[in-house]
């Protein structure tokens, strides 16, 4: 998985720190996570293939997690793009965007499909041979989902030397790859797992944005290998963050080790802060692996 941070800052935009947007490759796929003010330019300056991508995950309808969408899907259409969209998102969303294309005379020339969400419970929103996204119910002031993109497994790798040492013709390898047991030239049947590898273990990613502290999150995100986490503020403003339903590091580090996942991403920082490696000190009271977001900045697992 790759995961380039478009945007990781909260409220207003200002020249060097943009709201909240992320775009995640898994297996094909180019999904956007999110999309504040001005993601598509962020796209352009990380040199992302927007083109490439089909579907959009919207947690809730704060201006800087969604501002950015009409100006992406208006900019589609000026480019003639011809490959569906996907939009996730809150009930509403398809009456925030299609108003503003309708008022714009801005209809898109490709199909434009909206999928929205209420449910209070996690459900799966997406899926194909290679990956599924589930919903993570939030406590934000307004409905909110974070997401859980999730591999599905992969094909066992074929291990050419078990399989000449098996006496098993060249002409088997395809078959082999698709997990089929195969006959040998002595006329035995060997089993599928003999002559191949395991597959490396499925990779997972945790999106939680604007939330409160919410433990209820944990065995939907247990075991992820990255888990970006919201942390509004630095514990000597919990009382804000209790407030408007964010959370803090120390919060953010406590959901990461209920959880059990690899790495804790901090992201969404409150603009009052200078140094943003406070977050990190304070986070790691409780959590050793913690990595900050940055504008630009790209994760790979």
């Amino acid at each position: 998985m790759k995961l380039t941070i478009l945007g990781c800052h909260s409220a207003t935009p200002r020249w060097d720190a943009h709201p909240t947007a992320q775009v995640l490759e898994v297996r094909g796929h180019l999904f956007l996570i999110d999309c504040g003010e001005g993601t598509q330019v962020q796209l352009r300056r990380y040199k992302v293939k927007f083109a490439r991508i089909k579907h959009v995950f919207i947690s809730h309808l704060h201006g800087d997690h969604f501002f950015g969408l009409v100006g992406l899907i208006s900019t589609f259409r000026l480019l003639g793009r011809e490959a569906d969209l996907h939009v996730y998102g809150p009930k509403g969303i398809k009456e925030a965007i299609t108003l503003q294309l309708k008022l714009g005379k801005s209809w898109t020339n490709y199909n434009l499909y909206f999928h929205e969400l209420e449910s209070n419970a996690s459900e799966l929103i997406f899926e194909d041979e290679k990956v599924s996204v589930k919903t993570i119910p939030l406590e934000h002031r307004v409905y909110t989902n974070g997401f859980l993109f999730k591999e599905k497994p992969k094909a066992r790798k074929l291990n050419v030397e078990a399989a000449r040492a098996a006496h098993i013709d060249q002409s088997y390898f395809q078959k082999i790859k698709l997990g089929n047991d195969v006959v040998n030239e002595k006329g035995d049947l060997i089993p599928n797992e003999h002559v191949t590898f395991p597959p490396d273990a499925p990779k997972s990613y945790a999106y939680c944005s604007d939330t409160a502290y919410a433990p209820a999150i944990v065995p939907i995100i247990e075991g992820a290998d990255r888990l970006y986490h919201e942390a509004t503020f630095l514990e000597q403003h919990a009382d804000l963050a209790e407030k408007t339903k964010h959370s803090t590091s120390k919060e953010a580090a406590a959901i990461a080790k209920k959880a059990g996942v690899g790495t804790l991403i901090l992201g969404h920082y409150s603009g009052r802060y200078k140094d943003l490696e406070m977050f990190r000190t304070e986070a790691q009271e409780l959590f050793e692996r913690v990595e900050l977001a940055e504008d630009g900045k790209v994760f790979e697992w």
